[in-house]
């Protein structure tokens, strides 16, 4: 594939920089969405904005052929920054600490090359996503018809990671991120004074059992073949150092690499906290917040996308069997309405930076170049032009 013109590089970092001294929450994304809008239209896109609410999408066509889309997420976190670059975020209290900034810089000077150059034959969707950091709203594009009202054959994403080299990538057919769901459980005992324990019903001590005994559902109720992660994040309980408290409140967050596997520790869960609190006399409950599910590539597609990084200068090893990460990412919608893949760019240098969601963390602007390309290349061999053959 031809070289991306170091100028659409050099321009591409500095969006990223601007975005990043101005992050804004999810679905708040009203300067950022903006800018993208305003750069769209510079490159002659066709721009639909206002989609889950701060959501912005640019249409690119050329020809008749087949249409894919390509998404960037755009918001920010609730942390406040510790880098010292002129870069810094003006929001007290919110930064780009997982990258966004160059994905969707990333995703912008993919759409200014392709406009100039138009080497492909059909449509492209440029979808900038809002509110990935957990308020869903690629849950809440898909809700709304995205897919409907901008059919495509294929959806794709990536992410910088934290923990592979630069010049390196992974895409993997089937799970690449897990689902994400958390849990609030009320243990309710009798309260009573703490040197007479006898007199009322502990709480807290069939917490603690509770909070072992959770432990075991992934280690001996399911297969080892299965991947979970049960996690007890947050405990409350008790006001006086002399009272056994009437209530426990804990919570945390359940993680799974399949369906089955998600739906088997909720339902085992539900028993543990119902069940082996009654010994003590309490009375347990237990409360879902169901979040994202798992991030499932297609096959087809991840073996479009990892054959797409192959030709990108500066990618040099493109992995198809790492495993995957626990981590959620709400891309797992788009991927449940349409086929498409997710994939990972290698965003570590000489020596690993902060990982993602970390207050020193800064988007490597070393993976302006190689993700530009990926994209570009995805949509040239996707979008073949049409051979004219001529005839004697």
């Amino acid at each position: 594939m031809p070289q991306i013109p170091e100028e659409i590089i050099q321009q591409a970092i500095i969006w990223r920089r601007e975005i990043h001294a101005h992050p804004e929450i999810g679905l708040q994304e009203f300067h950022t969405s903006a800018k993208i809008s305003s750069l769209l239209r510079e490159y002659d896109l066709e721009v639909h904005t206002g989609i889950a609410g701060t959501g912005v999408i640019g249409v690119l066509r050329n020809g008749e052929g087949p249409a894919i889309a390509l998404r960037a997420d755009i918001d920010a976190l609730p942390i406040q920054e510790n880098n010292v670059v002129a870069w810094y975020s003006a929001s007290p209290g919110t930064m780009h600490a997982c990258g966004h900034d160059g994905h969707t810089a990333i995703l912008l000077g993919a759409a200014r090359y392709l406009s100039q150059t138009r080497a492909f034959n059909g449509t492209v969707y440029f979808i900038f996503q809002p509110a990935e950091e957990n308020a869903g709203g690629g849950r809440l594009m898909v809700e709304e018809g995205i897919f409907t009202r901008f059919p495509v054959s294929a959806v794709y994403a990536l992410h910088n990671w934290p923990g592979l080299p630069v010049g390196e990538v992974a895409v993997s057919a089937g799970p690449m991120m897990a689902s994400q769901d958390n849990f609030f459980i009320t243990l309710t005992g009798v309260g009573c004074h703490a040197a007479m324990p006898e007199k009322g019903a502990d709480p807290v001590l069939a917490g603690a059992h509770l909070i072992t005994a959770l432990q075991t559902i992934t280690t001996r109720r399911l297969s080892p073949l299965d991947s979970a992660v049960i996690s007890v994040t947050q405990l409350q309980a008790g006001e006086a150092i002399n009272v056994v408290p009437q209530t426990m409140l804990l919570s945390g967050t359940l993680r799974c690499l399949s369906q089955a596997a998600r739906a088997r520790c909720q339902t085992l869960m539900a028993e543990y906290v119902e069940q082996l609190t009654g010994p003590f006399g309490v009375s347990g409950s237990i409360r879902w917040e169901y979040g994202y599910p798992v991030t499932v590539n297609h096959e087809q597609q991840a073996k479009i996308l990892a054959d797409a990084a192959h030709h990108v200068p500066g990618i040099t090893q493109v992995h198809t069997q790492l495993s995957p990460s626990m981590a959620a990412e709400d891309f797992a919608y788009f991927l449940e309405a349409c086929p498409g893949a997710y994939l990972w760019l290698g965003a570590d240098g000489p020596t690993p930076g902060p990982a993602l969601h970390n207050p020193y963390y800064d988007f490597n602007d070393q993976l302006i170049a190689p993700g530009i390309g990926l994209w570009v290349s995805l949509v040239e061999s996707s979008l073949s032009p049409v051979s004219v053959i001529s005839e004697d």
